[in-house]
């Protein structure tokens, strides 16, 4: 009796609702949120910049405030981008040793591509 309430194709199965991609979907949604005001910080930031040479932009950057703000929006940029591609490649890469790889492969490009960004700032801030 306890089987009426389910889906022909849950009872097929014989599995139930996941509540797997709620986590995920709220960190899109986070990040997402967060991105707005670190955008328009960064462009505002860049537009002032206009016609600044190498040392003056690096000067800049080596501000804790900017470099703060810079990490902050690498950070959520990347994990927000690594968030996204990956429900692309879940929902349109459907070979599973090749959805595996390119998981893997958007989690270490973003790891190493978002690692180099984050180093650079730090290089920046502590005159290395």
């Amino acid at each position: 009796m306890g089987d009426s309430l389910r889906t022909p194709l849950s009872r097929v199965t014989g599995l139930g609702s996941a509540k797997d991609g709620t986590h995920h979907w709220w960190m899109q949604r986070l990040t997402a949120i967060a991105l707005v005001p670190l955008t328009f910080w960064f462009v505002a930031s860049l537009a002032s910049l206009v016609g600044a040479d190498r040392d003056q932009v690096a000067d800049w950057m080596a501000g804790p405030l900017p470099a703060l703000l810079m990490i902050l929006f690498l950070g959520t940029a990347f994990y927000h981008f690594k968030l996204g591609l990956q429900v692309v490649i879940e929902d349109y890469v459907h070979a599973e040793w090749v959805k595996i790889t390119l998981l893997v492969l958007n989690n270490f490009f973003c790891i190493a591509l978002g690692g180099a960004c984050v180093l650079s700032v730090l290089l920046l801030l502590f005159g290395g």
